[in-house]
């Protein structure tokens, strides 16, 4: 018979036979960083210090992407080394994750992480994905890659790189690819009584 409540004596028995499930794992995960957020510095560089270890160990991607989203949350080396890592993981969701986890942290670091994997990654998605917080970082740094997107024969990294020039650049020339490789070849050309005229026509 069916019933929403687990017996948890069985869910004991299960656990000591098999190990705890993904979503047991990621509760934990979720109980333990809450508890180093709350804690010392030195709390928190252990814990992620073990999160480095975990994510080597864990054989579900799925977990795995929990523990970059966990590790992006810290300020310390390992977690920084984690979002490193978790680019190369042989799983696009994970890397994906880890693109999203460089745009939370921010940063040159972020930039140079990003556009290697841009150019890097053979999955598109990924490559859109780290298109994408590049543009959300909103840093200069990245205008050279997102420039060089232009030029990719896909039409859906293009879109994607004029989506992220209009965030870095802060300027809106359209969805028009020549436009803005136009622009990019010199962002210094545009005068400014354009600039003044594209910033008015922006609000309305």
């Amino acid at each position: 018979m069916w019933t929403p409540f687990p017996d948890q004596k069985k869910v004991a028995r299960e656990q000591a036979a098999y190990g705890a499930t993904a979503d047991q794992r990621m509760k934990t995960l979720a109980a333990e960083a809450k508890a180093a957020k709350a804690g010392s510095p030195q709390q928190q560089t252990e814990f992620t210090r073990g999160l480095a270890g975990r994510v080597l160990e864990e054989h579900d991607p799925r977990v795995r992407a929990r523990i970059v989203e966990t590790a992006a949350e810290f300020d310390t080396p390992a977690a920084a080394a984690v979002c490193r890592g978790c680019l190369e993981d042989p799983e696009p969701r994970v890397r994906m994750t880890a693109c999203a986890a460089w745009g939370e942290r921010g940063g040159p670091e972020a930039v140079k992480m990003l556009s290697a994997r841009y150019h890097a990654d053979r999955d598109l998605d990924v490559r859109l994905r780290a298109l994408r917080e590049l543009g959300n970082l909103g840093d200069g740094a990245a205008i050279p890659v997102l420039a060089r997107a232009l030029e990719d024969p896909d039409p859906a990294v293009q879109y994607r790189a004029v989506a992220a020039l209009k965030k870095v650049s802060g300027r809106d020339l359209g969805d028009d690819v020549n436009k803005w490789r136009a622009w990019a070849a010199d962002p210094g050309s545009a005068d400014e009584p354009w600039s003044i005229a594209e910033a008015f026509r922006t609000l309305f």
